[in-house]
């Protein structure tokens, strides 16, 4: 028999007996499980069914779908189902799809949570990552020691490559930035000092803003978003894909073999970043001081004279300390990532964000304790 055929036969003890038979196959016209299930259904009722496929000639998935429909529907009705008379490829198949367990958080239930609760939580989650931080910070610290001792195990020619990354390939778009905010404070300044004939002075103003703070905090910016997302990210694929576990298994510490040298390349290179930021500030500045009319000489030579060495040291430190911080919470956040590819993404918004709070934070202290101090 080439076409395929179910006979249906009630059995002594209210068994329903499904002979199946013919070519099974994808494609061809094969019977339904409806009138299967209209005899389930049927007075006397059926307690059981049993399976005879000795003129089963070929079969496929579509068989598989025609019992698994009537397999469910006894399941719901409560009738036993004696699968002897099926192949062994069939059974082995449908035990392997009807094991399959429901994932318990497939679906989670939105619960109602108090004002007091989320702020408690929000509470405990803010103790937990102080501490998280704090460890992490005496990690590196540790392996910053073992650095100068020359005990510390990493790639150079990562270290050397990361410098790259993070210092000649970041040239752009600190160029772009940093001349953009000079001439945006150029504007500004020029308009106001323009109203008493002082506008000369734009010079002075720029330049100090530039080489004291605004270069250093939008390089440190720029550097949060481009440089600390990608550690964060990649340190995140690291541990999506078990590649921190297992440089841990093999006793290398991903602190010195990760961490350590992009902390390393990002500090070494934002002090010379923050110094060519602010030659691109004060240039960006002298291009709207000279269509007002101000010589490029006269220019250059108040900001000369209005920067000394104290302006310049602060804004390198500024740089020295932002490369530290940006590294560290890109870090902090890669390591801290869970398993799953949102995370990732989850991570590098997050590396973002702390980078940028603590640059802000970092200045705030920096200049008050500058103003302390009189310089």
């Amino acid at each position: 028999m080439n076409e395929a055929a179910i006979h249906l036969k009630r059995l002594p003890g209210e068994i329903l007996a499904i002979h199946l038979a013919g070519k099974w196959q994808l494609g061809k016209d094969v019977p339904s499980s409806e009138n299967v299930r209209a005899e389930l259904i049927a007075r006397p009722p059926v307690r059981g069914i049993v399976f005879n496929t000795d003129g089963l000639s070929f079969w496929d998935s579509s068989i598989l779908t025609f019992l698994v429909d009537i397999m469910k529907h006894c399941v719901e009705e409560g009738i036993k189902i004696k699968s002897d008379g099926l192949p062994t490829g069939v059974r082995q198949l449908i035990d392997l799809a009807t094991a399959v367990p429901k994932k318990e958080d497939a679906q989670k239930s939105v619960v109602d949570e108090s004002v007091l609760s989320r702020v408690g939580s929000e509470a405990i989650q803010f103790v937990k990552s102080t501490g998280e931080l704090i460890s992490f910070v005496g990690v590196t610290s540790i392996a910053i020691a073992r650095l100068i001792q020359g005990k510390a195990r990493f790639l150079s020619s990562d270290l050397w490559l990361l410098i790259q990354e993070t210092g000649i390939q970041a040239v752009p778009i600190v160029s772009l930035i940093s001349f953009l905010v000079g001439l945006i404070l150029a504007f500004v300044g020029i308009l106001q000092l323009q109203m008493f004939g002082a506008q000369v002075y734009v010079a002075d103003m720029v330049s100090i803003a530039m080489v004291r703070e605004m270069g250093a905090i939008m390089t440190g910016i720029i550097m949060a978003g481009r440089t600390g997302a990608a550690y964060a990210a990649q340190m995140g694929t690291m541990q999506v894909n078990e590649e921190i576990d297992a440089l841990e298994t093999l006793a290398i510490s991903p602190m010195e073999f990760l961490v350590l040298p992009r902390v390393m390349a990002l500090t070494l290179m934002m002090p010379p970043l923050v110094l060519y930021a602010d030659l691109m500030g004060v240039l960006g500045g002298a291009m709207v001081a000279r269509l007002y009319g101000i010589r490029l000489t006269v220019y250059l030579n108040r900001a000369i004279g209005a920067l000394n060495l104290y302006h310049l040291f602060i804004g390198l430190f500024m740089g020295f300390v932002f490369g530290v911080l940006v590294s560290m919470s890109g870090c902090l956040r890669g390591m801290q990532c869970g398993r799953s590819a949102s995370e990732v993404g989850n991570a590098a918004t997050s590396a973002v964000v702390t980078g940028i709070v603590a640059i802000i934070v970092a200045t705030a202290v920096i200049t008050v304790i500058c103003n302390i101090l009189g310089i």
